[in-house]
């Protein structure tokens, strides 16, 4: 019998979070309920924390020395993966935004099409350090 590879966890966590937005009870394109978006909002951050991760991991960085905060994630980037390349940085910290503050935090992501790219954002973000 052949093992397969487990997903990478960055893309679990945003396989995650699409299934929470898919049960999530919708009106034409506005989301009902709050608490299910939100939800999904903080999964899919995660998801991309998760896929920084791993990157840096491949890097040399140990699990120990992993970032703990959203600040020591920006120095991470700079350091590891974008070091000559502010475009990664931006992308992180408009997804930091868009998934983290607005999305959980805040819970102002309700718009059908305001979630889903922000999800395809961070899809794109993952696919891009891996």
């Amino acid at each position: 019998m052949r093992v397969t590879a487990l997903p990478r966890e960055g893309v679990r966590y945003l396989e995650n979070a699409r299934e929470i937005i898919r049960r999530a009870p919708v009106e034409g394109e506005t989301y009902l309920d709050r608490k299910p978006i939100r939800e999904a909002m903080g999964t899919a951050y995660l998801a991309v924390l998760e896929a920084i991760n791993e990157a840096l991991i491949r890097r040399g960085v140990t699990r120990k020395e992993l970032p703990r905060s959203v600040d020591a994630y920006r120095v991470a980037l700079q350091r590891y993966l974008a070091p000559r390349n502010g475009k990664l940085l931006r992308e992180f910290d408009s997804l930091y935004d868009a998934l983290h503050i607005a999305g959980y935090y805040r819970g102002l992501l309700y718009d059908r099409k305001v979630v889903r790219d922000a999800v395809d954002a961070a899809q794109r973000f993952i696919d891009k350090i891996a």
